[in-house]
């Protein structure tokens, strides 16, 4: 099957063979006729398969066979997405498909100024790519009328509705028409989210191209374990000894991504940090950089698992695993891309022993364990409580609303609340290592594993502070730049 057998019409058409593009891929292929339709759509599918551009051609052909029922310019389609990086990812997928075609689209997120968004939707646009947060701070300012939308895109659905956004996504439909086209994508669909899901849609049609929640087959996966302490120096031998050129490193914590960056650049190794205390600027900078092959690491949290398109980014490295196994899965498809092939590398300490249990658990399938000889664990380290949740989180306009699993608690309160929630998931981890004690009363060791967990919980809070206060001087910095520019 070609493009030519999906509907679109010639100027799409046209758009797509000035990509190269000649075969539409197993999602493009069964979503693309059913929007066209106007049919809701719960659709899943491997990352770096296409997704996007599943959704992206349809509308963009459902705009060219309809009319506004107004003269003037209003929105009718409005996709939002978690993160910065991934609605400016969309908003360059309408472009490219759509620049032969008559109309107007704008991007809207947080980190930037507010006024120049609130004049472009004032102008009137067809198609909104947003953030939740700002979105709805310009709601708030009668800015933006939602009366005339016909299709709403959830993109990375999945982390679209659990707790960190359902609030604000269920203030927003509440200003559409209640009869409009909804489309859910993702790579991953819990359970629950997919219950949750179906009282939003209305008859949806499911699409399913892989087994539920698994990796590209395209991407060779490999953990090598290490002590903690020893992850950078082994990262640097990677790197340097295999002379990898092009590396995307995710850690947790924002404070972690810096420390690791300053490590990396100590070491000779050019590399970037990328997290929700950077500026915009700063963020699209780094990115842009590590695009153009000017820098050779691209540290990250998990804001740039699901946002960043890099055409044939050969490595990806886990430098500590996430907490929530589906940000695996989002993270190493950052690689193995548009059928290209991919390497995701996991450095695990005995930290972490219990988070890749969780996380082969859930792709169902066992990641090959390789022994590196010089990096043999110290079996007299025991494993420790993990002082962080997911992590890379945003505050509200800036796109991912410091998000985290169903039912774990308000997003405003992230430090406090995910130190609580961490404190008692990372006593499930250490429970793995306390089987045959049962329910015995806790000992001096517990009681001491305990305390230092509580001490980590402080300390981890005074980092969020202080990346908080390096977050202030950054902004107050680029103004002035902006100033005397």
């Amino acid at each position: 099957m070609s493009f030519t057998n999906l509907g679109l019409n010639e100027s799409l058409l046209k758009a797509i063979k000035d990509q190269g593009y000649t075969t539409p891929t197993p999602i493009q292929k069964q979503a693309i006729p059913v929007v066209i339709e106007g049919k809701d759509v719960l659709a899943a599918a491997q990352t770096g398969t296409g997704k996007t551009a599943g959704f992206t051609l349809p509308l963009l052909e459902r705009l060219s066979e309809t009319h506004p029922k107004m003269g003037k310019k209003q929105i009718r389609v409005l996709v939002l997405t978690p993160t910065r990086e991934l609605a400016a990812q969309v908003a360059e997928s309408i472009k490219t498909y759509g620049k032969y075609m008559k109309y107007s689209s704008t991007v809207i997120y947080g980190g930037v100024g507010i006024y120049p968004q609130l004049a472009t939707i004032k102008k009137g646009v067809d198609i909104v790519i947003a953030t939740p947060g700002r979105l709805l701070d310009i709601a708030s300012q009668q800015g933006i009328d939602f009366s005339a939308v016909e299709t709403l895109v959830l993109d990375e659905a999945d982390r679209m509705l659990d707790m960190g956004f359902i609030h604000d996504i269920k203030k927003l439909m509440k200003m559409m028409p209640k009869q409009r086209q909804t489309l859910l994508f993702s790579a991953t669909f819990s359970k629950e989210i997919k219950q949750l899901a179906s009282g939003l849609l209305r008859d949806p049609v499911l699409i399913e191209v892989a087994r539920e929640n698994t990796t590209a087959e395209q991407v060779s996966q490999v953990v090598h374990f290490v002590d903690k302490s020893r992850k950078r120096e082994l990262l640097s031998q990677l790197i340097k000894t295999k002379d990898w050129r092009q590396v995307l490193v995710f850690t947790r914590t924002k404070h972690g991504a810096n420390k690791l960056t300053k490590q990396l650049e100590e070491a000779g190794i050019s590399a970037a940090a990328i997290h929700g205390n950077k500026s915009q600027g700063a963020r699209t900078k780094a990115l842009a950089s590590f695009k153009a092959n000017e820098i050779r690491v691209l540290v990250a949290t998990d804001i740039a698992a699901r946002g960043i398109d890099i055409d044939q980014l050969p490595h990806v490295v886990n430098y500590e695993l996430p907490n929530v196994p589906e940000d695996y899965v989002h993270r190493i498809g950052r690689t193995g891309r548009a059928g290209q092939s991919g390497e995701a590398v996991s450095l695990v300490c005995v930290d972490e022993h219990k988070l890749l249990f969780d996380i082969e658990k859930f792709i169902k399938s066992e990641i090959k364990k390789v022994h590196i000889e010089a990096f043999t664990p110290d079996p007299n380290i025991k494993a420790e409580p993990i002082q962080n949740g997911r992590g890379g989180g945003q505050k509200r306009g800036g796109g991912s609303r410091n998000a985290s699993k169903p039912g774990s608690g308000n997003s405003r309160n992230r430090n406090r609340s995910n130190n609580k929630n961490n404190s008692s998931n990372k006593s499930d981890s250490s429970s793995e290592n306390k089987k045959t004690e049962g329910q015995k009363p806790q000992s001096r060791k517990e009681k001491s594993n305990s305390q230092a967990s509580q001490i980590g919980s402080r300390i981890q809070e005074k980092l969020d502070k202080l990346d908080k206060r390096d977050a202030k001087i950054e902004n107050k910095n680029s103004k002035n730049n902006t100033r005397r520019r």
